[in-house]
Formats: structure tokens, sequence, C-alpha cells
């Protein structure tokens, strides 16, 4: 973990995740972060940022998309050196996976 002027580890990561919540999937009125879209996470000691991420139907609209959305927005935060966005679908998402938060935005 880097310190001093860097940035850390551990703060960046903080960052990935603030970022992810300003990306939105268009058909539910709840961030990616919040629905559960975000599998995995990683950042590492050089600033590599990679991200497991699914989409709430293989046939969204947003499939193409929603992983360049987020690359794209991952890519502007200072101290990010890469970023690798990659779309699973196993586990296949539920709404189960939302956060308390989103259920109640949503009114479940």
């Amino acid at each position: 973990m880097t310190t001093d002027a860097h940035t850390s580890t551990e703060e960046l990561k903080e960052k990935v995740i603030e970022a992810l919540h300003t990306v939105y999937d268009p058909e539910i009125p709840v961030d990616i972060y919040e629905l559960g879209l975000i599998y995995d996470l990683h950042v590492d000691d050089s600033g590599a940022v990679s991200v497991k991420m699914t989409l709430t139907a293989p046939g969204c609209p947003a499939a193409q998309t929603l992983p360049l959305e987020v690359e794209a927005k991952l890519r502007e935060i200072p101290g990010v050196t890469s970023v690798d966005v990659e779309v699973v679908w196993d586990p296949p998402w539920t709404p189960e996976r939302m956060s308390e938060a989103a259920k109640l935005q949503l009114g479940w």
C-alpha cells in the first residue's frame, strides 16, 4: 500500500465504489452498485482495477453500453492506472442481490 502523496489502495477502492454509485441501470432508477450488479471488485497497489459485473438480464438493452460506461468512469479517477471490466452471467442476477437501500427506493 502506498502512503503520503499517493492514494492508498483502500482509498482508491472507496473512490471506485463512489464512481460505481454514479452509474445507473437505464431501466431501474437505482445505481448498479446498490442493485448488486457488481460481483467482484479488486484494486491492486499499482492502481489497476478489476471489476466483475453482471446485468439484470442477458438481453438487457444496456449490455453493450453499461460496461463501457463503468470503464470510462473508473478511468477518470486519479490513481487508476488500468481498468478491466468483465461481464459475467453466473450466478444470474436476482432482485435478492439488491441492497436494502435499493429495495426501499423501489418500494420493495
